[in-house]
């Protein structure tokens, strides 16, 4: 007989790559866990100055996160440095920039910042530019350039990916990127305030300073359910008066050479026969107003103010034709120059305009500068864009034309 041994089985040890925590070790605790950044944002200020932070503080608390790291300083030589201070890889950055007296300084802080987070390895990368500078500058004069499509380029090649802007002096500067631009409005904030702060503002009338401005005013005319007027020959050049410039080559005369041979030709034109009809030069017409405002509260409505010449002109006019009230109403206050003191001692009654622009030094200097606050729907946009929601709600009941 034989005898068999058997002998237990032996259990194979277990290998350390299949050994799993019960729970997360330690170093996995907390905020800074494995990929919890990919999907998150962090918004930036890319000013030092106080409005450009209070703006982005605005935003940052009605989106309940901190504000970004980041410390923005301009050297001794007068360059800009720029130092993030927090890690951005694989996240969306939104930088909020507002544009004070010093543009191009702006201007530069937005770029230095963009390319650092480019370089930082950051997911997307969308400027917060309320309002968006050099967009007067958005068509040919004279010899110059189209500066505005420049600074497009030049956003682009920084690292930008989409741009939050808010009422474009045209509407067709969206065509100068080549990645999405949301322009925002910034009227229903406008007429939430007219209807809330003006008195009997049910007896007003909407203005528009130039004819170029009436489809503006015919909208804020429609929504309130108001009359429309129009002021027609103000004193300034329209820009489609202004010279372009192109005129070369220059149109060649029949003229007169002495050969050296004494025998005297006739240059001919080079175009012989073609004579185009000459263009009768424009005047403009004396100011008149189109429409009733007698006894009436007169609100001009406008996308920026800047020089306030030509709104100190259109206050003393409607002032003139009986209105006892004269506000105006715009998204972008520049103010630059004498603005203020301009405004203090004219007939306008109220400047409204909102934080897009920093202008808390005119508010100083004039006690009829007002402000309206747009943080609202700046922190919605980006809310919406880092989910990737639709954007269309914040456009709704606004027309191409407003």
């Amino acid at each position: 007989m034989r005898l068999v041994l058997v002998m237990p089985r032996r259990m194979p040890m277990p290998h350390k790559s299949v050994f799993s925590y019960s729970r997360p070790p330690k170093w996995l605790d907390g905020p800074c866990t494995m990929n919890s950044g990919r999907s998150g944002y962090r918004v930036f200020s890319a000013n030092s100055s106080a409005a450009c932070v209070e703006l982005a503080k605005r935003i940052t608390e009605r989106l309940g996160v901190e504000l970004g790291k980041a410390i923005v300083y301009q050297e001794t030589n007068g360059e800009t440095r720029v130092e993030i201070q927090e890690s951005v890889r694989g996240q969306d950055i939104f930088i909020i920039q507002t544009i004070p007296r010093d543009v191009n300084t702006a201007v530069m802080e937005l770029l230095i910042m963009t390319y650092a987070l480019k370089t930082s390895c950051a997911k997307n990368i969308i400027g917060v530019i309320p309002y968006f500078p050099y967009s007067k500058q958005s068509k040919m004069r004279k010899r110059g350039s189209i500066v505005c499509k420049l600074l497009a380029s030049m956003l682009s090649n920084a690292g930008l990916t989409h741009i939050i802007t808010m009422d474009l002096h045209q509407k067709e500067i969206q065509g100068f990127f080549n990645f999405p631009v949301d322009n925002l409005r910034a009227s229903p904030f406008l007429l939430q305030y007219i209807q809330e702060e003006i008195q009997d503002y049910r007896n007003a009338v909407i203005v528009a300073k130039s004819p170029d401005a009436a489809k503006r005013a015919q909208s804020y005319a429609e929504r309130l359910r108001l009359g429309l007027a129009v002021i027609h020959g103000e004193p300034q050049c329209a820009e489609l008066d202004m010279a372009d410039g192109r005129h070369s080559p220059p149109a060649l005369k029949n003229t007169t050479v002495q050969t050296g041979l004494g025998i005297p030709w006739r240059r001919q034109s080079p175009y012989p026969g073609i004579e185009l009809p000459m263009m009768m030069a424009k005047e403009k017409p004396p100011i008149s107003v189109v429409g009733d405002v007698g006894g009436r509260i007169a609100i001009i409505v406008d996308d920026i103010i800047d020089e306030v010449e030509s709104f100190v002109a259109a206050a003393e006019i409607l002032k003139e034709r009986g209105a006892y009230k004269i506000f105006v109403m715009a998204t972008h206050g520049l103010l630059s120059a004498d603005a203020p003191h301009l405004i203090e001692d004219s007939s306008i009654d109220e400047v409204v305009v909102t934080n897009t622009v920093p202008h808390e030094v005119q508010k100083l200097q004039c006690s009829k500068i007002k402000t309206v606050d747009i943080s609202l729907i700046l922190s919605e946009a980006i809310r919406r864009i880092h989910n990737g929601e639709s954007m269309s709600y914040l456009f709704r009941n606004i027309a191409m034309d407003d």
